[in-house]
């Protein structure tokens, strides 16, 4: 007998929501699952739809319902998910995804969003011959670090930073997709993690009372790490018990500036009251940062023009 997959659980291709008829599947997670649609003005975008795989299951092939096995767990993020539609639907920032319009249907919560064209930061770095320069990790950040603060000032966090959820559109700016709060408050009722390890901060695994801004920060320290290595850091739950990350300030060196690095230091420490406590403070040290124009006619620009290709 074959095992049923995620992409089994996934609405086929042509099915009708409110205005929007489904092209593709683009993603297939634990917590939601994204398609590409189009309106009935034949306008490109992209939903997501709250189905966590170990609490529901498909009823034919639209409607969704709890398994049973918590379905005050999945009742629960279905609010989450429908709150932080909302709340998202209520920024309107270049470096945040556009969250469109919000709606139920098939016993669950869909959001749909502005479709972005480009590339996450993740497949950036891995397509680069060599490290990352520094003009183009200080200059991404920072401009992210805008799109953040809103969020922020919003009393919302993202909670699940990452290069993956970090999109480079054509034009070389980046946009912030797939928050993780409405995955964290369901985790908090099954105490089942759902965030990414290497990315998420110490007080997402053991002391979720103290989350704030400066959570937010330790991912996005944990990105550019990331961005210099190449690879996920060492998970903050190992961390706690054997810290054996090597310090951004040993890794990046004679590659990196001591200012950037040291930056990067500052925000993966594991006790949350030693990081920077404001997106606002961590912009004002990264600004401070010298970028050094390339003397060859723009690297960042080159090398955003050549990674931008289209798909």
């Amino acid at each position: 007998m074959k095992l049923a997959t995620k992409i089994d659980f996934a609405l086929p291709v042509g099915t009708v929501l409110n205005d929007y008829t489904i092209t593709r599947v683009l993603s297939l997670g634990g917590f939601s699952f994204v398609y590409l649609a189009q309106d009935s003005q034949k306008h490109t975008v992209a939903i997501k739809e709250y189905m966590p795989v170990s609490l529901a299951e498909r009823e034919g092939t639209t409607e969704i319902r709890s398994n049973g096995k918590n379905e005050a767990a999945f009742k629960h993020g279905m609010k989450c998910f429908f709150e932080e539609g909302l709340a998202l639907a209520n920024i309107e920032h270049k470096n945040i995804v556009r969250v469109q319009n919000f709606f139920r249907a098939n016993n669950t919560v869909y959001m749909v969003m502005k479709y972005e064209r480009g590339k996450s930061l993740q497949d950036y770095i891995m397509a680069l011959p060599n490290a990352v320069p520094e003009n183009f990790l200080i200059r991404m950040f920072v401009e992210l670090l805008n799109g953040l603060r809103e969020v922020h000032t919003r009393k919302l966090l993202h909670m699940d930073i990452k290069p993956a959820n970090i999109y480079i559109r054509l034009d070389g700016s980046p946009v912030l997709l797939d928050f993780g709060s409405a995955r964290q408050a369901l985790s908090e009722v099954t105490l089942a993690p759902t965030f990414t390890p290497g990315f998420a901060p110490p007080e997402q695994y053991y002391d979720r009372k103290h989350l704030g801004p400066w959570s937010d920060i330790y991912s996005i320290g944990a990105s550019m790490y990331a961005c210099m290595q190449r690879t996920s850091p060492q998970p903050a739950d190992m961390r706690m018990k054997t810290d054996s990350l090597v310090p951004a300030m040993a890794a990046g060196k004679q590659v990196y500036s001591e200012k950037l690095l040291a930056i990067i230091d500052h925000c993966m420490q594991l006790d949350y009251m030693l990081r920077p406590q404001s997106v606002f403070s961590l912009q004002k040290k990264m600004l401070a940062v010298r970028v050094i124009d390339d003397p060859r006619g723009s690297l960042v620009d080159k090398i955003i023009k050549v990674l931008t290709k289209p798909l």
